[in-house]
């Protein structure tokens, strides 16, 4: 983000002392091209090189700091050609050690008798005999920067490598780039919000987290603890908060609905018309919050998040309904057409009570059927639109579409997401995830979004038992499938892959298929199902599962989410290791939706690798999909977590989401009650609108 008024940490590196044309160029290849690039760039960790060892008790193995003179100084070949032996002999008051550098012949004419000398570095046995530090860190006491000691003798910053520069030359250069600052450094945080977070200044904040202070603990910097690191991130959360406020309220201010919704009486009985059965209190609230948002003048624009199961789709419907009522069309989009056909089963049933009309929009409509499907839509004769990313085509047009709901919307691009958006005049936006969010990303990604949670299960529902088993137990895995099928109930066999792949050793859903049918349940119907089937297969071998017509279904990941079979008990995962945590969680939820006891189980081979022995243990410990969602998070960081870049999470330079997920809930905090504050803000809300965008990676403020 640029700076207030800072010129000084705009200047381009390549005039930095010690950086140049070349230099310049490596560290923009890693994103690093004024001097606030390079001052944001923190160490990624630190070493206490300040505590000097007496030479003569030096013992093999110590790595440590020694200080002391030059006493003689010899360069010499190795058998080797070409390659050459630095070597100085080190003398203190307690006695003298050698020290060797290793083909680097230039030093001879920079280390030379007399020097007075700091080495860091690891005591090794010399082939002659007796102690040698090799290759160690040095500084020359007459020559260190400006005085300082900035690579021996103190806390020494260590820094990732980028490209030709070393971390060495990357402290040397920073050093130099502190020497540019001002002071004093005007602050882009407000006075106020430095007080109340005690904060220190950003001066003292950009020089301390570089070369701290010989009193700061250790561990605090290496786990970025330390004041000078918790001002940099804060202020970098504090500026992303405000950002996402002041997008959302100026959008807010601008954006009006072309009609507001009203309820009345006949609106409520129309939804108790198509309602199932009683809504849960988590339901009830969830609903609550968007009906008070649709009844708003500006756009809604809400997150539903809740666990598997939890009946998002039916608070999703009742919205629908109450804009359909209000004479405004919907459009609901998932990711997968096995996701969307389902929907619109569950929805169409559900509506068949009222005067409204749904229709089903994908990729594999045939001609006649789409064409149709369009004309009902521009017509207002189709008031609820079922679809993929068929809704968003140049071809789609809504008369009137008043609300837009997107599922498993972490799988659609922003750009996806804002064509279908602009279909209709600043409609309503309610997006759904049955992948609970964490909450440190929900402050990020979703940051711009009011949030709605149902955590609560319908009556009846039992929790789900999850056994992780060996590939060794499959004969005793078999015969409870056996006892489950002989009750009456169904069964999910879940593989990794459709075709047999001899790379990854993975059984293969067609092959799985067929042995089952054939050796291990000749008496029941096998069915399989996977994404290269048409859709019409597909559907038809869904529709045999839910009926009960089949009694065992092998599938790929693609029964993850829209599968509702209340009678299926079982979830056998094959080669759960291969699996994502997230993932896991999500098809364990295909069972459990009815009254009887639904188990889990994780069949893996061994041995386990640590991660999937983390992911598997995760799954077993807990059904409650939050949880699930903060062990996901630490496990695969929060850029994996969405696992595409125009998911929303912003590019952090200092901060880390989560590392840092306190101080983002703070700064969140902060920036709300700053802007409420009423105290000028001209100056840091210029800088925000300015560079807001570009510094995080998302759409611009506003």
């Amino acid at each position: 983000m640029t700076s207030l008024d800072q010129p000084a940490l705009q200047m381009p590196l390549q005039f930095l002392k010690g950086v140049g044309p070349r230099r310049a160029e490596d560290l923009g290849q890693s994103g690093l091209r004024t001097l606030e690039d390079l001052l944001l760039r923190l160490p990624i960790r630190y070493e206490n090189r300040g505590r000097f060892q007496q030479i003569a008790s030096l013992k093999l193995g110590d790595v440590t700091s020694v200080r002391g003179e030059i006493k003689g100084c010899y360069l010499r070949p190795t058998r080797r050609p070409g390659f050459r032996i630095f070597e100085i002999l080190v003398e203190d008051a307690s006695g003298a050690v050698r020290v060797v550098f290793l083909n680097q012949p230039f030093l001879k004419n920079v280390l030379v008798s007399r020097q007075q000398v700091v080495l860091f570095g690891k005591v090794e046995f010399r082939r002659s005999g007796g102690l040698q530090l090799a290759n160690p860190e040095w500084e020359i006491l007459s020559d260190s920067e400006h005085g300082e000691l900035i690579h021996t003798g103190c806390i020494v910053p260590v820094y990732e490598r980028a490209g030709s520069v070393t971390s060495k030359m990357f402290r040397r250069i920073v050093h130099a780039g502190l020497q540019r600052l001002p002071d004093p450094l005007e602050d882009q945080l407000p006075q106020a919000v430095r007080r109340d977070n005690d904060l220190v200044g950003r001066r003292a904040a950009l020089v301390g987290a570089h070369f701290p202070a010989s009193g700061v603990p250790i561990d605090k910097l290496n786990q970025f603890l330390a004041p000078a690191q918790r001002r940099l991130i804060f202020e970098e959360f504090f500026l992303f908060q405000l950002g996402l406020v002041l997008r959302r309220r100026e959008a807010d201010s601008v954006r009006k609905k072309s009609c507001t919704i009203q309820i009345n009486d006949r609106i409520r009985r129309a939804a108790l018309n198509v309602l199932p059965f009683r809504l849960t209190s988590d339901q009830k609230r969830a609903l609550k919050e968007i009906v008070d948002d649709l009844q708003r003048p500006c756009p809604m624009n809400r997150l539903l998040q809740g666990d598997v199961g939890v009946g998002k789709t039916i608070v999703a419907l009742l919205a629908a309904l109450v804009a359909m009522e209000n004479g405004l069309q919907v459009a609901v989009m998932s990711p997968t057409e096995i996701l969307a056909e389902q929907h619109y089963l569950n929805l169409e049933g559900l509506l068949r009570p009222s005067r409204f009309e749904a229709i089903l929009l994908t990729g594999t409509l045939g001609v006649k059927a789409r064409r149709e499907a369009w004309d009902r839509l521009a017509s207002g004769a189709a008031h609820l639109a079922v679809g993929t990313q068929a809704l968003i085509q140049d071809a789609v047009r809504f008369k009137d579409l008043g609300l837009v709901i997107i599922d498993e919307q972490h799988r659609f691009g922003v750009l996806q997401r804002a064509t279908l958006r602009e279909k209709g005049f600043n409609p309503d936006v309610l997006v759904m995830t049955a992948t609970p969010i964490p909450r440190t990303l929900a402050l990020t990604a979703y940051g711009d979004l009011d949030v709605s949670v149902i955590r609560d299960l319908p009556p009846g529902r039992q929790p789900i038992e999850t056994r992780l088993q060996t590939e060794g137990s499959r004969p005793q895995v078999y015969d409870f499938i056996h006892k489950q099928l002989d009750g009456g109930r169904q069964v999910y066999v879940v593989c990794p892959l459709v075709e047999e792949s001899g790379k990854l050793d993975l059984k293969a859903a067609t092959e799985m298929s067929e042995h089952l049918a054939r050796d291990v349940f000749p008496g029941y119907r096998v069915a399989l199902v996977h994404g290269r089937m048409k859709a019409s297969q597909r559907e038809e071998i869904m529709q045999a599962f839910a009926t009960g017509e089949v009694n065992l279904l092998v599938a790929t990941t693609i029964v993850e989410v829209g599968v509702d079979v209340p009678n299926a008990s079982v979830m056998l995962i094959e080669h759960a290791e291969r699996f994502g945590l997230a993932q896991l969680h999500q098809l364990r939820g295909r069972v459990g939706r009815g009254a009887h006891q639904s188990r889990c189980v994780l069949l893996h081979q061994t041995p386990l690798g640590e991660i999937a022995r983390l992911r598997l243990e995760a799954v077993v410990a807990t059904t409650d999909g939050f949880e699930i969602a903060e062990r996901d998070l630490e496990l695969r960081g929060p850029g994996d977590f969405f696992g595409t870049r125009q998911s929303g999470v912003p590019i952090l330079r200092v901060g880390d989401l989560l590392r840092d997920k306190q101080l983002m809930e703070g700064a969140r905090e902060a920036a709300l009650n700053w802007l409420d504050s009423g105290e000028d803000s001209a100056p840091v809300l210029a800088a925000v609108r300015a560079g807001w965008a570009e510094r995080f990676g998302l759409a611009g403020v506003g």
